[in-house]
């Protein structure tokens, strides 16, 4: 038999499925792969933070402050004023192993954030909202539950696995930009966590004053005033649905025998 040469057949060397169908399974693939990565270094992460002391977190985030958190003066009358509020409700939490500062963020929006090391952040958008001492006294008293509850090393836990993926997929600085994204997250928390808060704070304001009258008159007003959307979304952002939430309220304080009635105490400035 005579060999006769021919020339391969055209394509032989290309696959049959479409560029883009290949395309696309690799980033599916891809992307699956980096966020089973990142949930199970989330998870290491949060059970390393839990053993960290809170004094050992509170050395090490002890002069710490956001990036973009633009402070007040330190002697601005409602900074006082809400520091001796903080120390007060803190005086019922015996066994805390925080020293509380607060800090006053220069913004007109309305918000309060726990981060570690015992640093409450509230925003004077939020001071600018508040009509009484037992409005804020639960506001600050939520935060204080953030830390009873160590919902903020949770919350860094995810800051931290997000801003190394961040950095590594824009060719960032890890550092820098894990300050910021670790900023973001841990500003939020789940909807179980805020929970909790809540009722700590209620805690503490009813051992502050006798009853827990007002604590969520804030968000009452918020519902039903014209020029309050902005501040709504912003809080939000990082705190529950307010509806549900004043209905939780209301329920817990019931099932604790709380007052809901009680004189209410003005703002110091």
């Amino acid at each position: 038999m005579r060999f006769v040469a021919r020339q391969p057949k055209e394509g032989i060397n290309v696959s049959d499925t479409h560029p883009l169908v290949e395309a696309s399974a690799l980033v599916v693939g891809l992307s699956v792969i980096f966020v089973v990565i990142a949930l199970a270094l989330v998870f290491m992460i949060e059970v390393a933070l839990f053993f960290v002391s809170a004094e050992d977190e509170a050395a090490l985030f002890d002069s710490w402050l956001p990036e973009d958190l633009v402070t007040v003066s330190p002697n601005d009358e409602r900074l006082i004023e809400t520091q001796n509020l903080v120390d007060r409700l803190a005086r019922h939490w015996p066994d805390s192993p925080y020293q509380f500062r607060v800090e006053i963020d220069d913004s007109e929006q309305a918000n309060a954030m726990a981060f570690p090391g015992g640093l409450i952040v509230v925003t004077r958008g939020l001071l600018d909202q508040v009509e009484s001492e037992n409005e804020l006294a639960f506001v600050l008293g939520h935060e204080l539950g953030h830390f009873k509850n160590r919902d903020h090393l949770r919350a860094l836990g995810r800051g931290v696995v997000l801003s190394v993926f961040f950095a590594a997929a824009t060719g960032g600085d890890v550092t820098s930009t894990g300050i910021k994204v670790a900023d973001l997250t841990v500003r939020s928390f789940g909807r179980k966590q805020e929970t909790r808060a809540d009722e700590f704070g209620m805690l503490v304001v009813n051992e502050e004053y006798g009853h827990v009258n007002e604590t969520w008159r804030l968000f009452e007003r918020w519902d039903i005033e014209d020029n309050t959307f902005t501040n709504l979304v912003t809080y939000l952002s990082t705190h529950p649905e307010t509806g549900h939430r004043i209905v939780d309220m209301k329920r817990y304080a019931e099932e604790m025998g709380w007052q809901m009635d009680g004189e209410i105490t003005p703002l110091g400035w």
